[in-house]
């Protein structure tokens, strides 16, 4: 989808989001040594054959996301040093499952490319073979997390990195909320260092929903917690117009109003904090929507599940999505919106008889063509990828809690060691 032309509310702040940050088109790459600090956090599967694990790529979105930095910098003359986290490889015995490997041999694939795999991230083998590196080959570290230092940010590590690197940039924006050694040690030992397109972009994506959203604004918020969207709230609570809340959230909500909610999970320590935040929002005049029917089950184990017809939920069922009535209300409200903010599913979408809800706004949004439409990553972004309307979003993040933090106004590791001077 094309960025719409809307017309933007004027406001005085402004965003400092790439101020002071060097873009791919500031450096000569030609012959030099450039360290891309992407994020191939993909999912996997694991299948075991016989005395072998078979690891395959669930969704590649994320890779497919870097691939036009890695290829600008081939294009420039570069010598690519890749490198990636992959999953959480605390223990010794589960290592295999978070190999490299099948995301080196994929990336070979879409660039046509021959992806060198180096199978200690802290080897000193990228020394002596960008020496010799043709231009159609490039180097991959296997999993920096196999190293303690990457998540104790060492500069130790970062050193050894720096040794061999003339450039440095950041295209993981998903990793860029934290002060791990790639993202923040290393980029400090190097003078000259930078963003790619996929961050750059990402930036210019939030900042629209910041500073200069179109109205009427509609956030939709969902997910399992509260707790987890009230820094988002109280950001924008003076920008947006419409707050749609679904998602286990809601629950605490409808708690907040009085609403019996049977056994749907409800965050009792954030109740009256909830309550609170309801007249505040009121007394702005803003507008909020919550369910007003549910799909509930007696189990989270349940195969099928029935339609409370009313807000309140009976004492023995438990809420799992919206319903139908709440997908309408919804719907109406967001197809008057210009801008629409999403983060956070309607239910548990995960599982087919619970999806509705979420993919019905998925569908909503990919309709709205006069609109600007971002997903902010994470849940959010795995239920617009698996409801078959992505492409028709104006915006899905790569970082859910690196696009969260930047929201709430944070201060990202990752951008802020690439500032000239400090904002």
């Amino acid at each position: 989808m094309t960025d719409p032309k809307i017309e933007t509310t004027p406001t005085t702040k402004t965003s400092i989001g790439l101020k002071g940050i060097a873009r791919l088109s500031e450096f000569e790459f030609k012959d030099k040594n450039v360290f891309v600090r992407v994020d191939f956090n993909v999912p996997l599967s694991h299948e075991v054959v016989g005395n072998k694990t078979i690891t395959k790529i669930t969704n590649d979105k994320r890779i497919r996301a870097a691939l036009p930095t890695i290829q600008y910098i081939l294009e420039k003359g570069g010598r690519i040093v890749l490198a990636s986290h992959l999953g959480r490889p605390e223990k010794a015995e589960e290592r295999h499952l978070y190999k490299m490997e099948p995301v080196a041999a994929h990336v070979g694939e879409l660039l046509g490319v021959e992806v060198i795999l180096i199978e200690d991230p802290a080897s000193d083998a990228p020394k002596a073979l960008l020496k010799t590196l043709r231009p159609k080959q490039i180097l991959m570290l296997e999993n920096v997390r196999y190293d303690e230092g990457e998540v104790a940010n060492s500069t130790e590590l970062a050193m050894h990195w720096s040794s061999y690197t003339d450039i440095y940039i950041n295209d993981a924006f998903g990793a860029c909320h934290r002060a791990h050694s790639s993202i923040e040690a290393l980029p400090k030992l190097v003078a000259k260092k930078g963003i790619g397109f996929l961050i750059e972009k990402e930036i210019s994506n939030l900042d629209a929903v910041i500073f200069h959203p179109a109205h009427p604004y509609v956030a939709i918020l969902g997910g399992a917690k509260v707790s987890d969207k009230i820094p988002v709230i109280e950001k924008l609570m003076d920008l947006v117009d419409t707050f749609i809340v679904g998602g286990a959230m809601a629950y605490t909500f409808l708690a907040a109003k009085g609403v019996n909610v049977g056994k749907s999970r409800v965050e009792k320590d954030k109740v009256a904090f909830t309550r609170e935040m309801l007249a505040r929002l009121e007394a702005r005049n803003k507008k909020i929507l919550l369910p007003i029917d549910h799909l509930v089950v007696s189990e989270l184990a349940a195969k099928t599940a029935s339609v409370s017809a009313y807000e309140a939920i009976a004492g023995d069922m438990l809420g799992v999505d919206i319903g139908p009535k709440s997908i309408d209300l919804f719907s109406a409200e967001l197809k008057k919106a210009k801008c629409v903010f999403w983060n956070g599913p309607m239910g548990i979408f995960e599982r087919s008889e619970f999806s509705k809800g979420t993919f019905a706004i998925a569908k909503t949004l990919a309709s709205l063509t006069d609109a600007q439409t971002i997903v902010g990553g994470g849940d959010s972004a795995s239920a617009a990828e698996a409801s078959g309307f992505a492409e028709q979003m104006t915006h899905i993040s790569t970082g859910g809690g690196a696009s969260l933090e930047y929201l709430q106004g944070e201060k990202l590791p990752g951008l802020e060691i690439l500032r000239a001077r400090r904002y």
